[in-house]
C-alpha cells in the first residue's frame, strides 16, 4: 500500500476525512466504509491518536442556540501581543484565536449576539486588550 510522506496510507487518510465528518462514528460503521474490521479500525484509530495524527476529538457547538448568532472574522493589530492574547483568551465569544504573520497580529473568529454583541466585544478588544486597530468581517454562510 502506497504511503505518504506523511506516513500515512490511503485508508489511514480516508478514516481520517469520515473522523472529521463524525469523531463519534462506530468502529464497525468506519470499518465497513474502508474495507476493515472494526478492530482493524480501532487499530488504526489508536495509533493515529499515539502518533499525533489526531490530537484530540472535539464538539462543534451550535453557537445559535447560545445567543451567539453572528459570526465574525476579525483581523487585529495588537499594541501589545501577549496583553492582547491574553485579555481574548478569557472571552467565550473566541471561538478560534490565531497569531498571525502579515499586518495583522492575530485573526480571531468571534460568535456574539447580533451587531450589539459584536460592538461590545471590539470595544472590550480596544480598551482592555489593547487591540491598536480591527478589521472586522462578518460571516455570511459556512461552506465547511
Amino acid at each position: 500500500m502506497a504511503v505518504d510522506s506523511s506516513g500515512l496510507d490511503r485508508i489511514d487518510s480516508e478514516i481520517l476525512s469520515i473522523l472529521r465528518d463524525d469523531a463519534r462514528i462506530p468502529y464497525q460503521t468506519l470499518g465497513d466504509r474502508v474495507h476493515l474490521s472494526a478492530n482493524a479500525a480501532a487499530d488504526r484509530v489508536r495509533r493515529l491518536v499515539r502518533t499525533g495524527v489526531i490530537r484530540s476529538f472535539t464538539i462543534e457547538v451550535d453557537q445559535g442556540r447560545l445567543g451567539r448568532d453572528l459570526e465574525a472574522v476579525i483581523d487585529v493589530r495588537a499594541a501589545d501581543v501577549d496583553r492582547f492574547r491574553r485579555g481574548a483568551l478569557t472571552c467565550p465569544e473566541v471561538t478560534r484565536l490565531a497569531h498571525v504573520t502579515g499586518r495583522t497580529d492575530f485573526q480571531v473568529h468571534v460568535h456574539v449576539a447580533g451587531t450589539a454583541g459584536l460592538n461590545a466585544l471590539l470595544q472590550r478588544f480596544t480598551t482592555e486588550f489593547g487591540a491598536a486597530e480591527t478589521l472586522t468581517t462578518v460571516v455570511l454562510e459556512r461552506a465547511r
